[in-house]
């Protein structure tokens, strides 16, 4: 595992690998992994967003909708530019949800010296991370998100990466850029298997 980590953290360089996947899928916590492993900084565009909600006090999300796009470039994109992550590589999840703004993502990260190397789909079912989300519900996990607890927001949330986020991820498959994960599986495995098959494709 770990030459395998080292092989992709020198192909990476300062790039940028962007990870895609259902609501409860584990983007964000295979994220916080995969940037720990190469030395890189997590870019969360969810996290980005519902911190910038909260200091504006306003709520765009709530109901399970995409943020605007003329929004998202204005509060997400302009991390690409910050000279604190210059010379780190970026894991981002999810920068770019919505079909229409993949390029503008790419060509930002490609001029800004992190270009987008691999997108990896972590793959779960509409089923399964329903599941998920109803087992957190049930143990009234601390750190549920306010727009979880509403099982209607939820799957809106699932309606729309069906509609605006697949066309997103044949763009990175059109591109040869797309990884496949099983994310039905224990963190670990989910861990192990980007790792083994991004050391592939860098190999490819």
């Amino acid at each position: 595992m770990e030459d395998k980590i080292a092989t992709i953290k020198r192909w990476l360089g300062t790039g940028s690998i962007n990870i895609f996947g259902f609501p409860m899928s584990g983007k964000d916590t295979q994220g916080v992994k995969l940037a720990e492993a190469v030395g890189g900084k997590l870019l969360s565009s969810g996290i980005i967003i519902r911190a910038k909600e909260a200091e504006l006090h306003k709520n765009l999300t709530g109901k399970g909708d995409l943020i605007p796009t003329d929004i998202f470039y204005e509060w997400v994109m302009p991390y690409f530019e910050r000279e604190d992550l210059k010379k780190y590589p970026l894991i981002l999840s999810s920068i770019g949800r919505w079909f229409g703004e993949e390029d503008t993502v790419l060509e930002t990260a490609e001029k800004t010296g992190h270009p987008i190397k691999a997108a990896v789909l972590l793959n779960i079912s509409e089923a399964d991370v329903i599941s998920r989300l109803e087992k957190l519900q049930i143990l009234n996990d601390r750190g549920l998100r306010q727009d979880d607890k509403d099982m209607d927001v939820f799957k809106n949330r699932l309606e729309e990466f069906r509609v605006k986020t697949m066309p997103v991820l044949e763009h990175y498959k059109k591109l040869g850029l797309l990884i496949n994960v099983n994310g039905d599986q224990s963190r670990e495995e989910v861990f192990k298997e980007m790792v083994d098959k991004l050391y592939d494709f860098v190999q490819s």
